[in-house]
Parts: C-alpha cells; sequence; structure tokens
C-alpha cells in the first residue's frame, strides 16, 4: 500500500506497511524508556538521590498520560500525517533538550515534554485497526505490538550500552537523531486516511467520557490494562536500582542489556491477537494477568537469583502485554469510527496507572527496599483478577453490563 491509498474492512492489509508502523511505533515509544537503565548513572552525574531521579521516568509517565488525553483523541479528527509530523518534530527537540539538561530538574522537564510527544504509537495503533480487515485486526494489532514492545525492550538494552561508552548524555542526542529519520520515513510511506469524525476539539475531548461512560466492556477493559501496567511501572523504575548494587554490581551496559530477557515474554505475547481474533479473549485475558501475578513471586526471590530473575522478567512481559494486546483486540471492536478515542480512554487508564506504580516504586524501594517492591507489584495485578473472576460469574440476560 502506497502513501495515498486507504485499506478497507474487505482488503487485507499490506504486510509491508505493518512492518512501517511496528518498526515507528517501536522506535517512537523507545524515548519513554531510555533514561531507565541510565537513572543510576545520573544520580551520580547531579549528586541526586535515587528518588528525585525516579521521577524523571514517572515525568515521562505522567507526559504521555497527558498527551494520550488531549492529543490522541485528535486522530479522529485532523489529517493524521500532520500531526504525527508536529509530535515528532516536538520530540527531537526535547530529546536534545534532555542530552543538555543541566540539571535532573530541567531533564524531568523535557522528559515530560518527551511523553507528551511521543504519543505517535497510539495513534499509529488504532489507525492500523482501521486498515486491518475484520479477520486479522487481532493479528495486524498483534504484529504492531510487538514492535511498539520490542522498542520498549530494546531501548533499555540501546541506552546501557551507549550510557556505557559514551555516557548518558550521548543517548538523548542519538534519539534525537533517530527521531529525524523516523519523520522522513513515515512522512514517504504513511497512507492518507480521511478523519473519522467532524467534532470539534472541545466535544471530542467530551465524547472520550461519553464513551467509557457508554461501553461496560471499555471500561472492564481499561481496569485490566491498567492493574497490569502500574505493576510493569513498579518494576523497571526500580530495577536498575537493584542491579546497581549488591550482590549484582552491574554496569550500564549490563542493565541495559538484561532487559533482553523481557523480550522473549514479549514476542510471545504476539499469539495472544492471533487467539483473541478466534474467540479466547475471555479465557486469556485471566491467564495474563495471573502470569503477571506470578512473576512477582519469581523476581522477589530473584533479588539473589538472576536465573530466577530473568525467568519473572520473560514472565511479566508475557502477562502485561499478553493482556495489552487482547484488551486492544476487544476494545477496537465497539466502536469503529471512534477508535483514538477508545485509545485515548485505555491508554490514558493505563499510562496513569503505570506512573503511579512508577512514582510508588521510586518511594518504596527507597523507604523499604525491594521486597515491598514486589510486594506493591503483585497487589496491582491481584485486583485485575479479582475483577476478571467476578465478570466470570453467570449474569442475567437483562444484566445492562452484558455485551
Amino acid at each position: 500500500m502506497r502513501a495515498g491509498s486507504v485499506g478497507t474492512a474487505d482488503a487485507h492489509m499490506d504486510k509491508r506497511l505493518v512492518r512501517v508502523f511496528a518498526v515507528c511505533t517501536g522506535l517512537v515509544v523507545a524515548n519513554n524508556y531510555y533514561a531507565q537503565p541510565l537513572l543510576a548513572a545520573i544520580a551520580r552525574s547531579f549528586d541526586a538521590s535515587t528518588t528525585s531521579v525516579g521521577l524523571i521516568v514517572t515525568a515521562t509517565q505522567v507526559g504521555y498520560a497527558l498527551g494520550l488525553a488531549f492529543v490522541v483523541p485528535l486522530g479522529d479528527r485532523v489529517d493524521r500525517r500532520r500531526l504525527l509530523s508536529v509530535l515528532i518534530g516536538v520530540s527531537i527537540v526535547a530529546l536534545g533538550a534532555m542530552g543538555a539538561a543541566p540539571g535532573w530538574e530541567v531533564l524531568g522537564a523535557a522528559s515530560l515534554v518527551v511523553g507528551v510527544s511521543t504519543v505517535v504509537g497510539q495513534i499509529l495503533v488504532p489507525l492500523a485497526a482501521t486498515l486491518a480487515a475484520d479477520d486479522e485486526r487481532g493479528r495486524v494489532i498483534g504484529n504492531v505490538m510487538t514492535g511498539l514492545l520490542l522498542g520498549i525492550l530494546g531501548s533499555r538494552v540501546v541506552a546501557g550500552l551507549v550510557g556505557q561508552i559514551a555516557g548518558w548524555r550521548t543517548m538523548f542526542f542519538v534519539a534525537s537523531g533517530a527521531m529525524v529519520v523516523t519523520l522522513v520515513w513515515l512522512r514517504r510511506r504513511l497512507p492518507d486516511v480521511a478523519p473519522s469524525s467532524p467534532l470539534p476539539y472541545r466535544r471530542l475531548l467530551g465524547s472520550v467520557v461519553d464513551l467509557v461512560r457508554d461501553e461496560p466492556i471499555l471500561r472492564e477493559r481499561m481496569l485490566y490494562g491498567a492493574a497490569t501496567f502500574a505493576s510493569f511501572g513498579v518494576f523497571w523504575t526500580s530495577v536498575a536500582f537493584l542491579l546497581a548494587g549488591p550482590p549484582f554490581d552491574w554496569s550500564d551496559a549490563v542493565i541495559g542489556a538484561f532487559t533482553l530477557f523481557g523480550v522473549a515474554g514479549a514476542v510471545a505475547a504476539q499469539f495472544a491477537g492471533r487467539l483473541a481474533d478466534r474467540g479466547h479473549a475471555r479465557v486469556q485475558t485471566g491467564v495474563f494477568i495471573a502470569a503477571t501475578v506470578a512473576s512477582f513471586v519469581l523476581v522477589y526471590v530473584g533479588a539473589h537469583n538472576v536465573v530466577l530473575l530473568a525467568a519473572g522478567v520473560a514472565m511479566m512481559e508475557l502477562g502485561i502485554q499478553g493482556t495489552h494486546i487482547t484488551n486492544q483486540h476487544e476494545f477496537y471492536a465497539l466502536r469503529p469510527d471512534a477508535r483514538s478515542r477508545l485509545n485515548t480512554a485505555y491508554m490514558t487508564a493505563y499510562f496513569a496507572a503505570g506512573s503511579a506504580g512508577s512514582g510508588l516504586s521510586a518511594w518504596l524501594y527507597g523507604a523499604h527496599g525491594w521486597g515491598a517492591v514486589c510486594v506493591a507489584g503483585a497487589v496491582f495485578p491481584v485486583i485485575g483478577l479479582v475483577v476478571w473472576v467476578a465478570h466470570r460469574r453467570p449474569r442475567r440476560i437483562d444484566d445492562p453490563s452484558v455485551a
């Protein structure tokens, strides 16, 4: 599919275009995570506490949540190519500011802007769902999400290596250059798709609230996503501090490489979309959430055993990302004309929960250590599992929550 052409519900999406979406989504979302394996080095550079530099990660997540709430809905209203170009341009400038930051406060402020501007992937994913045929939507979402997940995990590896070789500031300058390349590539390959909603901006934002009110499946999926991604924020914010200290005493490069253990789980989660296409979404949701809970037992024991820690990371990524892909398959089917706004509602809750988990983790690790981090990480998906079990109970035919 070339720029200027548009897929339909009856035509299968060009596999080359799916790859473009996947790669660009991964490259952009990586900007949100470069700082995580570098937090110890940043703290040393600014002579700051782990709690203070942990707020850099929290700021990025908060910015992302703000972008989801106030920018992503525009994907239903305006020309996507122009919107994406503006957002990536802002990312280029903000990433450069992170590299040149004179203190952790400025670094945190710039990371907030990066978070807002890197919601590009959350505009591309619903666009991919729109271009995909009905019988392949789960598979296409799974492929694009695999690119996004590999971007998240690969970002930590790259950041660790670059930080070890050339210093943490260099990583953000490299990221800024990568966004220049991404901007050029997307403008050349992205198809033109007519906006699906004529609503003015204020009413567009208000309609997001209406969707949450009117769609019980969306509310349920928002809760599952928030419960699992909060645990993601809890774990990844503090694990760099754990690995940088005894008994590991790892370098930035090794800490970054450690995230590769999550790749196995993330790639394995790709099959979630195919299973959802076959009608297994309800059952697999419970399995994935339970896997997330179980992973925190492994990462707790793994505080002194890297094999168990790595196994826990792989299981965690499988559970979190499998839940996420299943959720998207379910709520994108609700309102084809409002997919960006459905995504806004879901992902705002998703990253707000991730921000809360990240902020809680930074405080818990400094105040109570790794055990408290693991307990907090397990509690969130336990809540999701309880809700899933409750929704598995038989319902009356006249129950309005049955969809």
